[in-house]
């Protein structure tokens, strides 16, 4: 895959992703398809691009949601504010989880872990609302 990382340059943010997940080798491969239709079904302002070796959805130019694909039996999604420190979450955390989905790292950085098929499929509409609320909070 290093030989198309150097001509993703000129790729645009969906074809970078597309790319990378059409060379991906990963026993999650069809869940984390899967997973990115739901990001991107969420909210129709987040664009993508790969970031850290992963696909990272943004909006208004800011990293959101960035995939964490390292290990065979599972793999993650970071929520996060972007690379520059805000100061919206010094206090309390970003927003309140009534899904029960987030695992909190800090106050403005949260991780959703997927094992398998089953992870998806009952988390699918929590998902989809941690997205909606993050993207909402996280300006």
């Amino acid at each position: 895959m290093a030989a198309n990382l150097k001509k993703t340059a000129k790729l645009t943010g969906s074809e970078q992703v597309l790319l990378f997940l059409n060379e991906l080798e990963h026993p999650l491969k069809p869940e984390i398809e899967d997973v990115r239709t739901i990001i991107l079904g969420a909210d129709d302002r987040l664009t993508e691009h790969i970031k850290w070796n992963a696909p990272s959805f943004c909006m208004n130019g800011e990293d959101r949601i960035t995939f964490q694909l390292h290990g065979k039996e599972m793999f993650r999604l970071v929520f996060h504010c972007g690379a520059k420190a805000k100061r919206h979450a010094e206090n309390k955390r970003l927003i309140e989880d009534d899904t029960g989905l987030l695992d909190w790292a800090a106050n403005d950085r949260a991780i959703v872990k997927f094992a398998g098929r089953s992870d998806v499929e009952a988390g699918r509409d929590k998902l989809t609302e941690v997205i909606r609320k993050w993207l909402e909070a996280a300006v």
